[in-house]
């Protein structure tokens, strides 16, 4: 019994979205994923960027909350993809798995500041180091990215 697609899971598997590896809760087809994937991608975004509505009232732990919920959702519509187990293996890859860790610590480090200690500049603290591991760990995806991030800061710092 299949659970969270992870029996389908196998390293000679070529393709990343092939249609043996469905999210195993669901029967849904491959037009079906990439809406789903496109859906929740996209509602992630918005709720992201609409969280920055609240930085303009002064009300920074319910913009932390915000943008910490379009984070995870962004996060989620991968797994439409390729699965909720094969998204986790690809998140704790040896190359990925230090921006994982700080992403997933930085999540609960900014809902629990925001729901028991409330302090605003702690919150938008946590939210900037969140975005900036999102930010690597979506680069580790595209070749050569994290070299040419570094490249860049690296021009950028030198004086």
């Amino acid at each position: 019994m299949a659970i969270w697609g992870m029996s389908s899971i196998s390293p000679e598997s070529g393709d990343v979205m092939d249609d043996t590896n469905p999210i195993s809760c669901f029967t849904l087809n491959r037009t079906q994923r990439l809406y789903g994937f496109g859906i929740c991608f996209i509602v992630g975004f918005l709720i992201s960027i609409l969280s920055t509505l609240a930085l303009a009232t002064a009300q920074l732990t319910t913009f932390a909350v915000f943008f910490t919920l379009g984070n995870i959702i962004s996060l989620f519509s991968t797994s439409f993809l390729i699965g909720p187990g094969k998204q986790i293996k690809t998140m704790f890859a040896p190359v990925r798995m230090v921006a994982s860790i700080v992403f997933i610590a930085m999540i609960f480090a900014t809902l629990i500041v925001a729901f028991t200690v409330g302090s605003a500049i702690l919150c938008l603290i946590l939210c900037i180091i969140q975005f900036l591991a999102l930010f690597w760990y979506s680069a580790s995806y595209i070749p050569y990215g994290r070299a040419a991030i570094k490249k860049v800061v690296g021009s950028c710092i030198e004086v």
